[in-house]
């Protein structure tokens, strides 16, 4: 395994998205990864299909789509943590790594002798990342939090959809289990400031990172938007709170997106668009002017871009160096030849599928070249090796403790 991480070993307690998408970026980055999962049922997410990965002659695997998109490049070990024995190997494994993530109830892992100061007293050194709801703290604490709840709840919906009075008015989730992902992502910076500050003072540390707590931050131009006026943002479909035209607009055969980012792209653009005399106009001639002209503004804009097909739009508007782009399903993105260049998809040989296509990390680097050489893993495939190249077990030990039901 290649990358900057090499050196770290991450034991990951985690299961659906937010902490296994940081395991997993964290193990593109070269750390080396043990996912730590139920025997027989494992993450979840394993279960999350269709889709699920096939198999060469067309038959579904036991690999959802799902747990796919999270796990490459990992190590999965099969532990009965309920039992004193599962918790022991817990243990030493803890003592040998670096960083541990989990997503357990607040306080759930006390009972296990698996929380921060029963396995800080073994590895001082350890840096360990709890994700929850709602935060270790506070009157919601004990409260079980997803992603779609706290999009919801944490303001995100309150800003996404349709405005209303307009057809299919409503609020809104995104597409995507964002307040996870966002999550996952606050992980990686976390647990990585806390290495430097351990290789500064020789001291590890405990992380509390809530979903809610991550939804609310990211929220960013919108919350501050909020915080300078007293006013709460609404929803305004596609269309940016602080920048005018900024959204999807009719063409002929569909809809593009026009980012006009400032006052000369706005000249550019109406001079494309037949709409001089808007371009001319003090009224429109600021985007701060734009944004308080907005509902004057955007019938004008759409009433030209539906002259003429997105593929028009797109060329003359990009000639001109005006920011647009087409509205891509995922086929399409996936042929895109820009994606395509950039090899954001990677292939890995699979034990059952014979190979297995996932999305690279965005990162790269000029000097760490990341590799994929180790796909998702299938549930417990490196039990038997972790327990014994780490925990120097012998094939009676683990032998025995699979008579037993620990692993």
């Amino acid at each position: 395994m290649a990358g900057p991480l090499t050196h770290l070993k991450v034991l990951d307690l985690s299961r659906i998205l937010a902490g296994p998408w940081a395991s997993q970026v964290l193990a593109d980055f070269g750390a080396e990864v043990i996912k730590v999962e139920r025997p027989e049922r494992g993450d979840d997410t394993r279960h999350w299909g269709p889709p699920y990965l096939k198999r060469e002659d067309g038959a579904d695997t036991a690999e959802a789509a799902y747990y796919l998109s999270a796990n490459r490049g990992k190590k999965s070990i099969t532990v009965d943590i309920t039992r004193p024995e599962g918790q022991q190997l817990v243990r030493e494994l803890a003592q040998q790594c670096d960083i541990l993530l989990e997503n357990y109830k607040v306080g759930g892992l006390k009972k296990y002798g698996l929380d921060y100061d029963s396995l800080k007293s073994i590895n001082p050194k350890i840096i360990y990342c709890s994700i929850t709801g709602f935060g270790q703290t506070g009157p919601y604490a004990n409260r079980a939090g997803y992603d779609a709840m706290i999009q919801g709840m944490g303001g995100l919906m309150s800003v996404t959809g349709v405005p209303e009075g307009e057809p299919g008015a409503g609020p809104q989730k995104v597409g995507v289990a964002v307040a996870d992902l966002m999550t996952g992502m606050y992980a990686v910076s976390a647990v990585l400031a806390a290495v430097v500050h351990r290789d500064q003072t020789g001291t590890g540390q405990q992380i509390d990172l809530a979903l809610l707590d991550t939804q609310v931050a990211w929220l960013a131009n919108q919350a501050q938007n909020y915080l300078t006026s007293g006013r709460a943002p609404q929803r305004q479909g596609t269309a940016h709170p602080n920048i005018v035209p900024y959204q999807a607009v009719p063409a002929s055969d569909g809809y593009f997106m026009l980012a006009v980012g400032n006052d000369l792209q706005f000249q550019k653009f109406c001079g494309i668009a037949g709409l001089n005399e808007i371009g001319s106009d003090p009224a429109y001639a600021t985007n701060a002017a734009r944004v308080q002209a907005r509902a004057q503004l955007i019938p004008l804009i759409e009433a030209a871009t539906r002259e003429k097909p997105a593929a028009w739009w797109l060329e003359k508007l990009s000639e001109a160096h005006v920011p647009c782009g087409p509205i891509n399903d995922l086929e399409q993105v996936f042929a895109d030849d820009q994606v395509r260049a950039r090899q954001m998809v990677v292939e890995q040989s699979h034990p059952e599928a014979g190979t297995v296509k996932t999305v690279r990390n965005p990162v790269i680097y000029s000097e760490s070249a990341l590799e994929y050489e180790a796909p998702p893993p299938l549930l417990g495939q490196h039990t038997d090796a972790i327990l014994k190249d780490m925990l120097g077990k012998t094939v009676d030990d683990i032998a025995e403790l699979k008579r037993n039901g620990v692993i």
